[in-house]
């Protein structure tokens, strides 16, 4: 298996339109590339940690190429907006595609050069080492699934 951390917007959304998709076996919100330890959601949302709502993949790339992946990462986010996605703003809604394994920043690029060239906008997504990530709070995880109408910036139907 591999992991990956991605952030695009709302964690609930991005987790849960990743839970879908055939060859991941594990999603996880949290919070990603901050500057706190053990960060809540109150200090990620209100003060500048510097942390991005993300989710942790990990994904069978047997059945799910990281390639495939990302394409589908790019179907959910618009790149070229800055700190936002969807009506939610601020720098812990920023994209951002975040490594474990250095051999994966090299295909990150490629997708990222290949996605450029669908927009005039540059692409602002982050690709980065991930650097450090804590879970989120309990009552995040599988949030979409615990609250079937709960609010989604993502088209999940």
């Amino acid at each position: 298996m591999k992991e990956i951390v991605i952030a695009g917007g709302c964690f609930w959304g991005v987790e849960e339109f990743l839970s879908r998709i055939d060859g991941v076996v594990e999603t996880e919100v949290g919070y990603a590339n901050g500057r706190t330890e053990n960060p809540t959601y109150e200090q990620v949302c209100n003060l500048n940690t510097g942390f991005a709502e993300a989710v942790y993949v990990k994904y069978n790339p047997e059945v799910l190429p990281l390639e495939k992946l990302l394409e589908e990462y790019w179907g959910i986010v618009d790149p070229t907006v800055l700190n936002r996605q969807g009506p939610d703003v601020g720098s812990q809604y920023r994209t951002g595609l975040y490594f474990i394994d250095l051999d994966d920043e090299e295909v990150l690029i490629e997708s990222r050069n290949k996605e450029q060239e669908k927009y005039s906008k540059k692409i602002v997504t982050e690709i980065k080492p991930l650097t450090n990530y804590y879970k989120a709070e309990e009552y995040h995880q599988k949030y979409l699934k615990k609250n079937p109408g709960g609010y989604c910036h993502i088209k999940l139907d």
